[in-house]
């Protein structure tokens, strides 16, 4: 096991550092590292590096013994639980309050207060769906019949046969986690972990309900509705908890794998539309006035005379939206000139007749 880093180098600091300072540079870490974001391999891991060296100092207490003992002196000394609320700090404004800090810290530290040692939650689902420019433009309302894990309906979840309730586990009254201490020498060291008696959940179920199994879920159809914005690409996006539910615990997300189908006339690159717009060779030499499709409908423009082939006109606010705001991208047409393959003899003698003209 690679050995721990010091503290101070973890967060960049130096052991004179004021607790501002560090504080600063833990919110700048925290923000890089925050698994929501980073989705590199080793994000949790620096994740629970950084908070577990900001929790012992940013704490006056925990400092001092860590400046004279380092961490022989804070190692065993403290729980978890301990480590996580002093790592919590006030950064909801980071990341808001749902999947922000409180969850990832659940997930790396196992859940803080409660009756239970670690707050369970559902797997997530995939449900992939295809959508047209015109949806995208528009936004969509789905509406699904998705198979899942639900809560029972004929124990509400919580596993036990009607009339009849969960027990307190008399192991860990009802905490879901034992601490034990030990001591070596002047120090006493304490250690948490979940409880074997009642799996950390706090609470053991003694008659189990008959439809369940004592699990308080089974599969089972539920119909989901959710909203596609406009604007939206192809990507993946998040429905919150409602992927397969867990009793007592954190419902699953259920994550919509969305892929835009190819347009038949317009090509899109981030929010703008592009179209290519086929023009007779007289057209693009005397100039003309024309309709051409956009995903509203149709829009005229004006082709100057003398427009050259691949000359781009612009038809602004008529792209696809965004999706966070009421702007909208641009739509750029391309002139093709077409070039007759076939030319008559009384039209091949004027274009003789115009080159000759113009030497």
């Amino acid at each position: 096991m690679a050995a721990k880093r010091d503290y101070y180098d973890v967060l960049g600091v130096s052991k004179t550092s004021p607790s501002n300072e560090i504080k600063a540079q833990y919110r700048k870490f925290a923000l890089k590292f925050h698994p929501d974001r980073n989705k590199s391999a080793e994000a949790g891991e620096h994740f629970k590096e950084i908070s577990e060296a900001y929790a012992i100092l940013s704490d006056p207490e925990k400092r001092k013994v860590y400046d004279q003992h380092g961490h022989a002196g804070v190692d065993g000394r403290y729980s978890n639980d301990d480590i996580s609320q002093g790592a919590r700090g006030d950064f909801s404004d980071l990341f808001g309050r749902s999947g922000g800090f409180d969850s990832i810290f659940e997930s790396i530290f196992g859940r803080t207060g409660g009756s239970s040692y670690g707050q369970q939650r559902g797997s997530d689902i995939l449900y992939e769906t295809s959508v047209t420019l015109e949806d995208v433009l528009h936004g969509k309302k789905m509406e699904i019949n998705l198979q899942k894990e639900i809560l029972c309906e004929i124990c509400n979840g919580s596993g036990c046969k009607q009339g009849t309730r969960k027990n307190t586990c008399s192991t860990c009254n009802g905490q879901g986690q034992v601490r034990r201490s030990r001591s070596m020498g002047f120090a006493s060291f304490v250690t948490v972990e979940p409880c074997s008696t009642c799996k950390g959940q706090g609470s053991i179920i003694q008659t189990p309900c008959n439809e369940c199994r004592g699990n308080g879920k089974k599969k089972g159809t539920k119909k989901i509705s959710f909203d596609i914005p406009p604007g939206v690409d192809t990507g993946d996006y998040t429905v919150p908890e409602e992927g397969n539910e867990m009793p007592g615990g954190i419902n699953g997300d259920l994550i919509v794998r969305i892929r835009v189908q190819p347009h038949q006339k317009f090509k899109r690159d981030d929010m703008d539309i592009f179209y290519d717009q086929d023009v007779s060779m007289i057209d693009a030499a005397l100039g003309r006035e024309i309709m051409v499709p956009t995903l509203d409908g149709t829009e005229k423009i004006k082709v100057e005379s003398g427009s050259q082939p691949n000359t781009i006109i612009k038809l602004k606010g008529k792209g696809m939206p965004h999706m966070h705001s009421k702007s909208r991208g641009d739509q750029y047409i391309r002139i093709v000139v077409n070039i007759p393959k076939k030319l008559s003899k009384h039209q091949k003698n004027l274009l003789d007749e115009f080159q000759k003209s113009n030497e």
